[in-house]
C-alpha cells in the first residue's frame, strides 16, 4: 500500500512539473509613452498600454483596452548587467521616435524588436 502512494505521488509531482514546463511566460508592464512613438512600422499614440511580452513566441506586444495596438517579433541580447528596473528603449526624438527595445527589471537580458532601427 505504501508503494502505492509513493508511485501515485511521484506521478503527480512529475505531472505537475510538466505542466508548468508547458505553459508558456508571459510577462506584463505597464507603460506610459510620453509622446507618439512608432513600434514596429505602427504609430502608437501618447498615454498608457499594457505591455505583454511572451517569451515562447519571443513576440511584443503594446494593448490598450483588451485590444492590441502593435505587435512586434523579438530576438535578445545578453546585457553587461542586470537591469534595476523595467526600461524602454527608444531611438529618435519628436515624430520620428521608435521603440526599439525593452529590458525587464532583474534580468541580464535586452529584448530587442526585429528590424527596428537603433540609430540615434
Amino acid at each position: 500500500m505504501k508503494s502505492l502512494i509513493k508511485q501515485v505521488s511521484i506521478a503527480l509531482v512529475m505531472l505537475s512539473l510538466a505542466a508548468v514546463s508547458v505553459v508558456a511566460k508571459t510577462r506584463k508592464e505597464s507603460i506610459s509613452f510620453t509622446s507618439n512613438t512608432t513600434v514596429n512600422g505602427t504609430l502608437v499614440k501618447k498615454g498608457t498600454y499594457q505591455l505583454k511580452f511572451d517569451d515562447e513566441k519571443g513576440e511584443l506586444s503594446i494593448v490598450k483596452d483588451g485590444k492590441v495596438i502593435a505587435q512586434a517579433s523579438t530576438t535578445s541580447a545578453k546585457r553587461d548587467a542586470k537591469a534595476a528596473k523595467f526600461e524602454l528603449q527608444l531611438s529618435g526624438s519628436g515624430a520620428e521616435r521608435q521603440l526599439v527595445g525593452i529590458a525587464f527589471g532583474g534580468t541580464d537580458q535586452n529584448i530587442v524588436i526585429n528590424g527596428a532601427s537603433a540609430s540615434r
